[in-house]
């Protein structure tokens, strides 16, 4: 995409962040008091305040590059959720045997890489479009597949593509493990610091909004 830029958000600045994910429910009351909820969105979507980790004027300056460069809310950027960035909890490394992507049919070679939050029918499965570049692992019936070999992976959309001779076999079941970063742009078209306050320990409001990419 022109519109994305494949660069991340400085990290050290990310960490101090806040935010999570967030959803659209349109809720109507009835007069019998009962309510009908509705999602307007299919996919939720992350929010963050990089403010909270921006302490000293360095890092203010890097921001303001970062954001110029970005002209603004202009151009997506990587953000690196660290509650949120492993196909896995985050106490552990991904194994190629975290998520499940899909079943073989012996024809199909394009595969989505997604996380599952949940389980059974009620689990959200979130697409997946920003994996690290080299951190995909891939297995079919659990036996771990080579990168380069079997299959390729497309660090830009999350896609995983079989090469020939490869193609999981039907009924195979096709798992990855990952590590990701959210796809993102600045919420603002405007930065206004005061500094005066700054330096009083007020801390700017830097927004962040997740977006499809």
């Amino acid at each position: 995409m022109q519109d994305f830029h494949e660069v991340r958000f400085p990290l050290e600045i990310a960490r101090g962040a806040s935010g999570g994910p967030e959803r659209l429910t349109q809720i109507v009351t009835l007069g019998s008091g009962r309510e009908i909820r509705n999602s307007r969105w299919a996919h939720s979507r992350r929010r963050y305040d990089a403010g909270f980790g921006v302490r000293t004027l360095d890092a203010l300056a890097v921001i303001v590059a970062f954001f110029e460069e970005r002209r603004g809310r202009l151009h997506g950027f990587r953000w690196r959720d660290r509650l949120d960035c492993k196909s896995c909890p985050p106490s552990r490394s991904p194994a190629a045997t975290d998520q499940r992507l899909g079943t073989g049919d012996g024809v199909t070679a394009l595969y989505q890489l997604s996380k599952s939050y949940g389980t059974g029918a009620t689990a959200y499965v979130r697409p997946i479009a920003k994996p690290w570049p080299g951190e995909v692992r891939v297995a079919v019936d659990g036996a771990e597949q080579a990168e380069g070999v079997a299959f390729r992976c497309d660090a830009t959309t999350g896609r995983i593509f079989f090469l020939p001779g490869h193609v999981p076999a039907a009924g195979a079941t096709v798992t990855a493990g990952f590590l990701f970063d959210v796809p993102v742009r600045f919420d603002i078209d405007a930065l206004a610091v005061d500094l005066s306050a700054f330096e009083a320990g007020d801390i700017p409001k830097i927004p962040i909004v997740e977006i499809i990419a």
